[in-house]
């Protein structure tokens, strides 16, 4: 269940895999502000990433997001710059796809700043059949999961040393549809694509309740947030699978990716959730979760499977 911390006098800032420092959150001196951070999957970079990264921006807050594409990443950047007016916005290369590339980047989070004020896990894909990674792990587990579990991990000292910090991971209503089995966690005896995302992202919310109750006490919280059905590239892709009257239906229903984003910056500025941790958020609320999320037993094995998976201690 979600915990309340002490409050803290020191003001929060910002950085996600988006990363950024927002005005009246952070230090005075923009050069001493370590930014927030998003990171996020090219499919949905221009969407979620690009509004939750822009919405940041518009506030003041220095920004570092992450993207596979240096190119794209460029675009973005000076797009996002010339809407807003905010010079502070950066970017890191890296594929989520690849451990060693999730290391690179935080390597360079590292020698570029002092410290983590929070950070936002947005990354996301649902491949339309099964694929593995780079290191030969399935998709949806290696960049909805492992990726976020790995980059965590290896920014906590940052996150502690620079706290009041929060990590915010973007899981999904789909959680709810998914169990973790791990007789066959990587779909290879059996692949369903839907019960391969559901099964991430409910691996995403264990991932954040435990890491919720490992961090109390130290100023860090962690959640987790649905941002609703948004009309991203990813999304539109599965609807092109769908009967026409169906996908008609469904499409009424999308909401726009900055609708998406809100939920992503209200957990990443408002003072309102500066002292929970461990819940998990719709349309900027606590709400309930799948009871599974709960299970303290699979939480414990999951993140021993994915410590070894991801070579944490090597």
């Amino acid at each position: 269940m979600p915990h309340v911390q002490k409050p803290h006098r020191r003001p929060v800032r910002l950085q996600a895999a988006v990363f950024c420092t927002r005005p009246g959150f952070s230090d005075s001196s923009a050069s001493s502000r370590p930014p927030a951070a998003p990171s996020s999957s090219s499919s949905r970079f221009k969407c979620l990433t690009f509004e939750t990264v822009k919405q940041l921006a518009a506030t003041g807050a220095s920004v570092v997001f992450t993207a596979r594409d240096e190119a794209k990443a460029k675009q973005v950047r000076e797009e996002i710059i010339k809407e807003t007016g905010n010079t502070g916005v950066e970017y890191l290369v890296c594929n989520l796809a690849s451990l060693a590339s999730v290391r690179a980047c935080a390597d360079a989070v590292k020698e570029r700043w002092s410290g983590i004020n929070v950070l936002i896990n947005n990354a996301g894909v649902l491949p339309q059949e099964r694929q593995e990674s780079e290191d030969g792990i399935e998709l949806n587990l290696a960049v909805n999961f492992l990726a976020p579990f790995l980059l965590t991990n290896l920014l906590l000292p940052l996150l502690k040393a620079n706290a009041p910090a929060r990590v915010i991971n973007v899981s999904s209503s789909m959680h709810t549809e998914g169990d973790i089995d791990f007789a066959d966690l990587e779909g290879k005896n059996h692949f369903d694509k839907y019960k391969a995302y559901a099964q991430s992202k409910l691996a995403l919310l264990l991932f954040t309740r435990k890491l919720a109750r490992d961090l109390k006490g130290t100023g860090v919280t962690a959640n987790a947030l649905h941002p609703g059905v948004v009309g991203t590239e990813m999304t539109m892709r599965n609807v092109r699978g769908m009967n026409p009257v169906t996908a008609f239906v469904f499409k009424r229903t999308l909401i726009s990716p900055a609708q998406g984003a809100e939920t992503s910056v209200y957990l990443a500025t408002s003072p309102e959730v500066a002292e929970v941790s461990g819940a998990y958020f719709d349309k900027k609320k606590a709400v309930p979760a799948s009871p599974l999320a709960d299970d303290k037993e699979s939480a414990e094995k999951l993140w021993d499977i994915a410590e070894t998976n991801v070579m944490l201690y090597k």
